[in-house]
């Protein structure tokens, strides 16, 4: 590809990652707090380019034998068909088949956050599971308490409430996954994000993939609801 070919595809990928880092489309891809550096790095690249096409423009042509006999191959614009899929096809994010075939990434914490001491707890999948395994669910019996995570089911049918949580990008990406018994819906589809509602069991069971410690939720309401702006856990990076 000439300059100017090359600067047209600078371009374009550059504009790819300041729209991706201005919506929430780069929540598919790497964790929030990377929003900042993939702006800077789109903006770097729209700059590049438009520095390259401005040169090239104004730089003398040449007729030599050397730019005649050798012609830029075409196939090198195929370079242009992954920005054209990743402004067209927005993948989903990793759901309950990356969840049944991955082992749970639960990891002990150094320490416990403060709960409020009454009223409804709100935890995230990992929160609630990481007390429940490890804390033997010390500040959770007794309590009523809500979770959202999406739908997985395995080999035999067996429910988890399930979330990808992530150290850096969708590919680092592993599930942590909380057994699911009560009153469960017998029609739900995996990959359903549910909000559910209930209290701490102290029934353990371990991961099929790699023996981690998966904790269970008696749930008593499972209430369809909408994915969360970002579809992956990040509490174990803040």
């Amino acid at each position: 590809m000439n300059r100017l070919a090359q600067s047209a595809v600078l371009f374009l990928l550059g504009a790819t990652l300041l729209h991706a880092g201005a919506t929430d489309l780069y929540l598919r891809y790497v964790k929030a707090g990377l929003q900042p550096l993939l702006l800077a790095s789109g903006a770097v690249l729209v700059a590049t380019a438009l520095a390259t096409a401005w040169y090239e423009r104004g730089r003398p042509r040449g007729t030599g034998h050397a730019e005649a006999a050798h012609p830029e191959p075409r196939i090198a614009w195929l370079l242009l068909l992954p920005l054209l899929a990743l402004i067209l096809v927005a993948p989903p994010a990793l759901g309950s088949y990356s969840a049944t075939r991955t082992g749970t990434a639960l990891q002990e914490p150094p320490a416990y956050a403060a709960l409020p001491p009454t009223g409804t707890l709100r935890l995230s999948v990992v929160d609630y599971a990481t007390r429940a395994a490890y804390d033997h669910g010390r500040t959770l019996t007794g309590r009523r308490i809500e979770i959202t995570g999406f739908l997985a089911l395995d080999a035999d049918g067996t429910p988890y409430l399930a979330r990808m949580a992530l150290n850096c990008c969708a590919a680092d990406a592993q599930p942590v996954k909380i057994g699911l018994t009560g009153r469960i819906p017998p029609v739900l589809q995996p990959d359903t994000w549910l909000r559910v509602t209930g209290a701490y069991t102290p029934r353990q069971t371990r991961d099929p993939v790699n023996a981690g410690p998966i904790p269970w939720f008696e749930a008593t309401a499972v209430t369809p609801t909408t994915p969360p702006r970002d579809p992956y856990d990040e509490s174990w990076n803040t």
